[in-house]
């Protein structure tokens, strides 16, 4: 059945698009909440300004996410967590936390355009592919390191007093 999208659908059309679809996929989704209609004449001319602002406004996207792959390929990022003396880490690393780390630097990448297999679970480098779109794909290093354990970062006034130790022999 052919039916004209009022509105964008992902992996079926963009606005004002004749597409054919299934008789039941019209009939009981599309046509039902006013995503699809008759492809008549009028329709179609109607339908046709709205077509060139989306065409418009998916051209503007792409130029800024071309300008945010040049600007994160080559981009390495540092992530502490705790793990055991083997290197595994007690939870891990995933999509959101590599988005988030890259969101800090000022890259607006979401978590479904960082692409893992599977959850960094130990401490390692690790290349991470980033795809913003289906032909704009880039690789970032990500660093998993050891978090400082408490015992190991010395207290505040043993700080102080091992700065006041330092700043002695200088003066002298």
């Amino acid at each position: 059945m052919k039916v004209l999208l009022t509105d964008t659908i992902d992996k079926l059309g963009i606005v004002g698009t004749v597409v054919d679809v299934s008789e039941g996929y019209a009939r009981n989704y599309l046509l039902p909440k006013h995503l699809a209609t008759t492809p008549t004449k009028g329709n179609i001319q109607r339908l046709e300004a709205a077509r060139k602002e989306h065409e418009a406004h998916m051209k503007l996207l792409r130029e800024q996410k071309e300008a945010l792959l040049q600007a994160i390929t080559g981009v390495e990022l540092t992530i502490a967590r705790a793990s055991n003396e083997e290197g595994h880490l007690f939870g891990s690393v995933s999509r959101r936390d590599i988005s988030e780390e890259l969101m800090k630097l000022g890259h607006a990448v979401t978590p479904d355009d960082v692409r893992l297999d599977e959850p960094l679970r130990r401490i390692d480098t690790f290349m991470v592919n980033v795809q913003l779109a289906h032909d704009l794909k880039t690789q970032i290093k990500v660093w998993v390191v050891r978090e400082k354990a408490a015992s190991e970062q010395p207290a505040p006034d043993q700080a102080s007093a091992n700065d006041a130790l330092e700043a002695q022999p200088a003066a002298e």
